[in-house]
């Protein structure tokens, strides 16, 4: 293999090497669209996933999963309302946001349909209300490190990026991933420092009032699909994953919680392919009564 093959490419031409490969598909939300992205076709048989990025985010935070997940899965990554390329929900709450979802969905899947759901941090939560409100629309719901669960928060320690240059910026989105979504040094690599500038500057929905403290923990009695969870041993703002499991297990006592070794909140960036084999197999899995 020649050096210049061997060379990654940049964050850019990653990211929009992926976007090229997708299928886009635009559904109504409120005065906007809701933009989905499409990858594989799926085994016979298995259920469509969908996957939900976290606050600040876009589909792009599920980028080093996506290729394995479309092996075996057709994969729909959504841009979250108010995130990415997504109009803002009408209202800006749970209920627009459901509603956006369920409209999109139902045109993607057809009628009757279901799909397996992915929720990252603020998609966890996101996915829960949606789950409870459009049942007929979901197999399993998987949350992934999600906070409203009204256990104590982490530490999380942020510095301002505005105003810096050179290696004094990269420094400064480092120490934020490192701060925030990441536990290891070298994972807040080029490409992470890329999705954080990219999708925090198309970022409008307020998310902290969605979430926090307990909006997860309240909504879950009243979701009546398969629950199951996935955790970075190190995530930062929501530490402990054994306390995340016992509070989740109070309404869904036969919960599926895995954590991911090395992990930190990103787990699904971070540790690529442990995270995707449990994923995986979790969606294996027969369902539950």
């Amino acid at each position: 293999m020649s050096r210049q093959a061997a060379v990654a490419p940049e964050p850019a031409a990653l990211v929009a090497g992926f976007e090229a490969r997708a299928r886009r598909v635009d559904t109504p939300c409120a005065d906007g669209t809701l933009a989905w992205r499409i990858w594989g076709t799926g085994n016979a048989g298995l259920d469509p996933l969908v996957l939900g990025h976290g606050a600040q985010g876009a589909w792009s935070h599920w980028i080093r999963n996506i290729d394995r997940l479309a092996a075996e899965r057709m994969v729909i990554a959504v841009d979250m309302p108010g995130h990415g390329d997504s109009a803002m929900p009408e209202p800006a709450d749970h209920r627009g946001i459901s509603a956006a979802l369920a409209a999109g969905l139902r045109e993607i899947l057809g009628e009757g349909r279901k799909a397996d759901l992915a929720g990252f941090s603020f998609g966890g939560c996101a996915f829960a209300y949606f789950s409870a409100c459009y049942p007929e629309l979901v197999r399993r719901l998987v949350i992934i490190g999600s906070g409203g669960l009204d256990t104590p928060h982490g530490h999380v320690d942020l510095g301002r990026v505005a105003g810096l240059r050179g290696d004094e910026r990269k420094a400064m989105l480092k120490a934020n991933l490192l701060g925030l979504m990441l536990h290891h040094p070298d994972s807040a690599d080029e490409l992470a420092q890329h999705l954080l500038v990219i999708n925090a500057r198309k970022a409008r929905l307020a998310v902290p009032g969605l979430v926090i403290p307990d909006r997860l923990v309240k909504i879950l009695p009243e979701v009546r699909v398969q629950v199951d969870a996935i955790w970075g041993e190190f995530d930062r703002p929501h530490p402990d994953p054994a306390l995340q499991e016992a509070v989740i297990r109070r309404s869904h006592p036969d919960c599926d919680f895995r954590v991911i070794a090395g992990a930190g909140h990103w787990a699904m960036y971070e540790r690529p392919e442990a995270f995707d084999a449990v994923l995986l197999d979790m969606l294996r899995r027969p369902q539950r009564p």
